[in-house]
Order: structure tokens, then C-alpha cells, then sequence
């Protein structure tokens, strides 16, 4: 039933009734639910509270803003606008001192596996070192400290001297076979390093490290370690050595992804291919490199000015003019090319050499340049080096690959001391599959070799500076020892010291590179056995030949030489006590089973068919 009706005569008496004299009484507001308009009739708004009511946002109600604040701070930042935070997380304008202060980390100086600022792992606190020249925020410092013990009994043919014996009535061309080496390195660096090196590349980096090496050798014939025959079969020798001295500076960011470009100028490490096969060596250059497309396209351009070694530790010697020889590199990286997963480099190296009126000796008296070969005269020579190089997966098969082709120009080839093209070539490749916490590789490696010394071309593969990992590395016997060649060259040997290429050369440090040789052939096979996160056993089985001995044959004067080298074994356990870096103990064995080849060059006093290396090796790491 409608209520209008029994409402009518209560309005119509309100609306007829006088108005009262004097102010108007205010009333009570009523509640909406008591108004009943009349059809037609819209009820009047009801009267709204202009005070704000806690707990309650009224639709619709924009209240006055309150006055501006004011801050009375001086030197204080403006905060940031909203926009600048992100939605996603919150930034922590110090977040190494902030986990300090909340008890997380424990800093101590000797601890390299926490954070520490000596590692670099925090910044430098500038108001504690005001001596350094370094201004602006996110500098860090690194330290690194090495010490490398080696410990290396071995047999190798040793050549008697012509003047003099060790033990009379015992003069032949080959002595007693037996040596002792031990060598201990100290390595120390720093590096100034301003920007956070976490996700991006620092701003500038200044790096310097020094390697003192301490060595005893001992021998059981003269004329070995000293071209003097009265000095003694053993030699101790210390030598300090500047390894790394360069500014890395920072010059852009070319994407959102940190692809950058950067000169390095300096002492610096550098290495062409993934192996080690042409160059790899720390020496005085220029280096501009980069990235694109967010790190899968790399590029290098660098030069660089050889400086000279110290004869016995293998060490960059400052005080000593640097060489007449110059390497020039342009290198380029591309990810996921020819196929996914295979990282592909294209190489172009210069070796510009120009001293054929050097002469320089070792410090134990030998001469290095020129090589004491053919007509003994000094040489001049150019090469380019076109490589391809690969590193990645095929499949499940792992795979390294590199390909070389040497070509220039000998301006002195010691057969015939005319001028002489070089077209030399180079090819290796590894192998491995992974099984669970076993690998299993396969290796090949060919050089070629010179066919004829006197047709004026030099066809000998021979690097600028070759440190390779391949094939058992320096645990394989043919890499780690030197043999010499004696009988065809004076203080020339068939290979050299971590080298893998038969090039004839004085020295691998001092000497140079020589493209009359007779070329290496190798195929092996390996294997690595994780045992454990901390122990690591590795066995290898190679298969060495001269890839052709018609050197060989000019300088020894015979008329046939096998080319069977033989079959060098070895097998090495590495053991990691922290499942870390920082110290690695390695013991490894191997052992020369002498081919045809090899044993019509080479003898010894005791009659030993075979020759054994043992190397103990202990590095520990700050």
C-alpha cells in the first residue's frame, strides 16, 4: 500500500502554515530513510559534513591540499622522482656496508673466499687512503699473490762437449741422460679498478704484476748449462720479471646490454686462438677490443713490440732494449657460427721481423741470434698467418679446431742465403665426449714440413710464440722437454720447452722463428676421470712423426732418417683440496717410447731405450 496519500495533509498544513517570527530554529538533520518525496517531487540533497571522517574517503570529496613543506637541510640531495624506482625492487644505495652492519660478513684481509675489500669485492674507502690519486666513487683494489713450485726429475739426450767430459775417457756425442730442475715462482699483483665489474666493464683499470722465479738445475755433462767448459754441470739463477703493466681504459657502451669498446695499452696478456698455437704470450702492446650483440660478436685489433727473456725463468727482462720484432693482430669472434653452439674466429697476424744484424747471447753464453744453423748469418723475414678457429659443441661432442696458413717472404734462408718464399701450413683438433663425471678426447695435429731446403721455398709451420693446451698439455713428455739437437745444430733444439712444433729453433724466448724444419704429426687419444669435486685423473697416449726429415738430413749430412718420433704416454692425478683454484696440487708421470726416427738421432751412455719425465707441481693462490 502506497504511503503518499496518508503524507498529503501533513505537507499541505506544513506548507500553509505562517513562518514563525525571528531566526530560523535549526533542526536536526534527518535520516534519508524518513524523507518520502512525492512522485515527481526530487527529495532535496541532504546536507554533507564538511570534516573529514577517520577512516573513511568520501567519493567525489577533494579537500584542500595542505601548505608545502619545507626542508632546511643545506647540502642535502633532492630525492628523486617517483619514476626513477624501480616497481619491481628496492635499491640499496650501499649494500656492502649495509651487510657489514647487519653482522652478515665478517670482513678479514687473509680470507679470499668472503668478501673482502683487498679482493675487490667492496669499494675503497677513499677517506682511509687520501694518497691515492683517484677521485669519484666505486674504486676498487685486487691483490693477487701466486707461488708455483715445480719439482721435475727427468732424462732426455744430453750432447757431450767437444772441449771437455765430466768423466774422463767417457767422450762420445751423447752423455748420461739423467737431470734435476726445480723452480719456484713467486707472483704478485695489483689493479686499481674504478666501476662495478659485476655486470658491466670497469671505467679504467690500472694492473701491474711482478714474478720472481728462483731455479737449480742440475745436469750430469758440461757445456750444457754454460758454454763454458770449466763451470760446473748445476746452476742456480733468480730473475724478477714485469708479466703485466698496462691502463685499461673504458671508451663506450655501445648497447643496453654493456657491449663496450676498450684500448688496453701496456705489459698485457694476449692470446690468438683458444689453443694457444700462434701466440700467447704477455708482451708491450696496443690493444683496442670490444663487443656486440650482447657478447656474441668480439673483436681485437692489437700490436705488439716483443720484449726479450730472461734465458732461464722464461721472464719479461725491462732492463734489456726490446726486440726488432713486431706482431700485429686483427682477430674477430662470432657466437653460434657456422652451427649453435660453436664459437668461430677468423685471424689475421703480422710477424714483422727485422733482425739479421742482431747478435745477441744468452745469459749462459750460447748465441740465440742468429741461430747457429747454415751459413750462421742473421735473417729478416715477413709472415702473415690467415687462421680459422673454432671452440664449442657439435651435438654432444665437444670440439676445438684451428687451421693456419703461413705466407711471406725469408729474406736470408740459412741453406742458400738467398731470398725464400714461405708457405707453411697448420691444422689440429680435439675431440671430446662427456659421460656422466668421465671425457674421452681424440686429438690430431699436423705441420706441415720442409720438402727441400735448397728449392727456395721454406714449407716448416712455425709460430711466433706457441704455449699450447692440447694433446696432455705439458704433462705430454714431447711438450715439456726440450730435446736438443746435436750432431746438426750448435745450441739448437728439435723442439721447444712447452712446445709442441718441431722447429729447430735456438730458443723459443730469444730466438726466432725458423721455417726450415721438418714439420710435426701427431694423433692421441685421452681421457679425464672426476673422481671426486677435489681429485682428477687424467691419462694420455700420443703418437708423434717428423712430417717430412729432408732437413733434418741436409743438416746431419745421412742420407734416410725415419720419421717415426715414437709414442709418448703420461697420466697425471690433480687434486683440489677446496674444490677451488686457490690450491691445486699436481703429480704427473710420462714417458718417451723412442720410434725410429728418434733413436737414429739420438743416444745415450746408459744404453736406455726409453725416457721418463716426472713433474710435482704446487700452486697456491691468493
Amino acid at each position: 500500500m502506497a504511503l503518499w496519500p496518508l503524507a498529503l495533509p501533513l505537507l499541505l498544513a506544513q506548507a500553509a502554515a505562517p513562518a514563525a517570527e525571528g531566526p530560523p530554529t535549526e533542526k536536526p538533520p534527518q535520516p534519508e530513510e524518513n524523507v518520502i518525496a512525492p512522485p515527481g517531487v526530487e527529495p532535496a540533497p541532504p546536507e554533507v559534513d564538511p570534516d573529514s571522517i577517520d577512516g573513511r574517503r568520501r567519493p567525489g570529496f577533494d579537500p584542500r591540499l595542505p601548505d608545502p613543506l619545507t626542508q632546511d637541510n643545506p647540502g642535502a640531495l633532492r630525492a628523486p622522482p617517483p619514476e626513477a624506482f624501480p616497481t619491481d625492487e628496492i635499491p640499496i644505495p650501499d649494500r656492502w656496508r649495509l651487510i657489514e652492519s647487519l653482522g652478515v660478513v665478517k670482513e678479514r684481509w687473509f680470507d679470499p673466499y668472503h668478501q673482502n675489500t683487498y679482493k675487490g669485492d667492496r669499494p675503497i674507502d677513499r677517506a682511509k687512503v687520501p694518497w691515492l690519486p683517484i677521485r669519484g666513487d666505486d674504486w676498487f683494489f685486487v691483490a693477487n699473490a701466486v707461488s708455483d713450485t715445480v719439482l721435475e726429475p727427468r732424462t732426455f739426450p744430453i750432447p757431450v762437449g767437444v772441449q771437455t767430459t765430466s768423466r774422463p775417457q767417457s767422450l762420445d756425442v751423447f752423455g748420461k741422460d739423467a737431470s734435476f730442475v726445480f723452480s719456484q715462482t713467486f707472483i704478485a699483483g695489483v689493479a686499481l679498478i674504478k666501476g662495478n665489474t659485476a655486470f658491466k666493464p670497469p671505467e679504467i683499470e690500472y694492473r701491474l704484476t711482478l714474478a720472481f722465479n728462483y731455479n737449480y738445475v742440475d745436469v750430469p755433462e758440461r757445456r750444457v748449462l754454460h758454454v763454458e767448459p770449466s763451470k760446473k754441470t748445476h746452476r742456480a739463477d733468480h730473475f724478477l720479471g714485469v708479466q703485466e703493466a698496462f691502463v685499461d681504459y673504458h671508451i663506450r657502451n655501445t648497447s643496453d646490454r654493456y657491449d663496450f669498446d676498450s684500448i688496453r695499452v701496456g705489459i698485457q696478456p694476449f692470446q690468438s686462438d683458444f689453443r694457444g698455437f700462434l701466440f700467447n704470450d704477455q708482451q708491450l702492446g696496443v690493444r683496442l677490443f670490444g663487443t656486440r650483440d650482447n657478447n656474441r660478436f668480439q673483436y681485437n685489433l692489437a700490436a705488439f713490440w716483443r720484449l726479450e727473456k730472461d734465458t732461464n725463468s722464461g721472464l719479461n727482462s725491462v732492463v734489456q732494449s726490446p726486440r726488432d720484432d713486431f706482431v700485429f693482430v686483427a682477430s674477430a669472434y662470432r657466437q653460434d657460427f657456422v652451427i649453435p653452439s660453436l664459437t668461430s674466429q677468423f685471424t689475421v697476424v703480422y710477424n714483422r721481423n727485422r733482425e739479421s744484424d742482431d747478435i745477441h747471447v744468452d745469459d749462459n753464453g750460447f748465441p740465440v741470434r742468429p741461430a747457429l744453423l747454415g751459413n750462421l748469418r742473421g735473417r729478416d723475414y715477413d709472415v702473415v698467418y690467415l687462421g680459422y678457429n673454432a671452440d664449442g659443441h657439435v651435438g654432444r661432442l665437444n670440439l676445438t679446431a684451428s687451421a693456419y696458413a703461413a705466407l711471406g717472404e725469408d729474406r736470408n734462408s740459412f741453406f742458400t742465403g738467398e731470398k725464400a718464399d714461405i708457405r707453411a701450413f697448420f691444422g689440429a683438433a680435439e675431440l671430446s665426449y662427456d659421460k656422466d663425471w668421465m671425457r674421452f678426447r681424440l686429438s690430431g695435429l699436423y705441420a706441415s714440413g720442409d720438402k727441400d731446403p735448397y728449392d727456395g721455398k721454406e714449407q716448416g709451420f712455425d709460430a711466433v710464440f706457441e704455449n699450447p693446451v692440447f694433446a696432455g698439455a705439458d704433462t705430454s713428455y714431447w711438450i715439456r722437454q726440450t730435446i736438443p739437437f746435436a750432431g746438426g745444430g750448435r745450441a739448437i733444439a728439435i723442439n721447444g720447452r712447452n712446445g709442441i712444433l718441431n722447429s729447430l729453433r735456438s730458443s723459443k724466448e730469444e730466438g726466432q722463428s725458423n721455417f726450415n724444419n721438418p714439420g710435426t704429426l701427431l694423433v692421441g687419444a685421452g681421457a679425464d676421470f672426476d673422481l671426486t669435486p677435489e681429485l682428477r685423473l687424467s691419462a694420455n697416449a700420443n703418437h708423434l712423426w717428423f712430417e717430412n726429415t729432408a732437413t733434418l738430413q741436409a743438416l746431419r749430412m745421412e742420407g734416410s732418417i725415419p720419421r717415426q718420433i715414437g709414442w709418448d704416454l703420461s697420466a697425471a692425478a690433480i687434486w683440489r683440496p677446496k674444490a677451488t683454484q686457490n690450491i691445486v696440487v699436481r703429480l704427473s708421470g710420462a714417458a718417451l717410447l723412442p720410434g725410429d726416427g728418434f733413436r737414429d738421432l739420438f743416444d745415450n751412455a746408459g744404453g736406455h731405450r726409453h725416457y721418463y719425465s716426472l713433474l710435482g707441481n704446487v700452486i697456491v693462490s691468493y
